[in-house]
């Protein structure tokens, strides 16, 4: 008997030392994982545009307009076509609000018409009708300000100054009554250029940005090349273009280049 009760004893016991013992043992908590970083800085990328202009040129200029004697009025009908343009680029976010790239394009052949009535001590001699094409080689360096983000849509306004190379081909002066016809080479000028964006980005992923951008654009001057007329005899006079200027519409995507977001190692809290 007194066995028994030593047994049941010893069991109670042991059943108490193993809850007391349990009880004194914490239980981890599971790990905890830090929420990841957010991303303040941007970095680099690429960008493609395609579009068309609206192109203009202020007024056509040569030395034999200002012989004496000789008036000319505004050029009537003076301008040109709509033409393609085909852009690339590389840039850099520097943050959510600004940011930076170096653009260069192709702006495509556009066709040029007009008519000068010219007098001579006030009565009219004669007209001349241009005909001709023009090109660009357009090179910016651009600043944008990115005005806030309202579901993927990001406003913006920027502004870029550089270069044109700006060419004038196949151009040709019909003059009439004299019934003469002239012609020019192909001729190319650089010449300082600046430009004034606005427009809207639309964020598809992380990585792929589309845009549609107006833009108003200063390509400066071009110039042919000299006057020959009909019997191979060059004038050595030029046709310049004053003051050419471009009203753009295009659509662009933008390829971020930056590495994936980095997350903070998981921190584990010790018992």
């Amino acid at each position: 008997m007194r066995s028994v009760k030593f047994l049941v004893a010893a069991g109670a016991a042991s059943l108490l030392s193993s809850v007391a013992f349990g009880a004194d043992m914490a239980i981890a908590p599971p790990p905890m994982y830090a929420p990841p970083l957010v991303e303040e800085f941007g970095g680099w990328y690429l960008r493609g545009d395609i579009g068309f202009s609206n192109q203009r040129v202020n007024h056509l200029d040569t030395p034999g307009y200002h012989d004496p004697g000789i008036t000319v009025p505004p050029t009537i009908g003076l301008g040109f076509d709509t033409a393609g343009i085909f852009g690339l680029g590389v840039g850099y976010r520097f943050n959510n609000w600004f940011r930076t790239d170096i653009t260069g394009e192709y702006r495509g052949n556009s066709n040029l018409h007009g008519l000068d009535i010219v007098s001579f001590n006030g009565g009219i001699i004669g007209t001349d009708e241009y005909r001709g094409s023009k090109s660009e080689w357009l090179v910016l360096a651009n600043a944008y300000a990115d005005l806030g983000t309202w579901w993927c849509m990001t406003p913006f306004i920027g502004a870029g100054i550089g270069m044109s190379r700006n060419t004038i081909s196949n151009f040709v002066d019909i003059n009439t009554p004299n019934l003469s016809v002239a012609f020019t080479p192909n001729a190319s000028n650089w010449d300082f250029a600046w430009a004034l964006h606005a427009g809207v980005a639309y964020q598809v992923s992380p990585g792929l940005t589309f845009e549609l951008a107006y833009r108003y654009v200063n390509l400066g001057d071009g110039v042919t090349g000299a006057l020959t007329d009909f019997t191979g005899f060059t004038r050595g006079r030029t046709i310049q273009f004053k003051d050419i200027t471009s009203q753009d519409l295009t659509i662009g995507m933008r390829w971020d280049l930056g590495s994936p977001p980095v997350y903070a190692p998981p921190l584990v809290r010790k018992g």
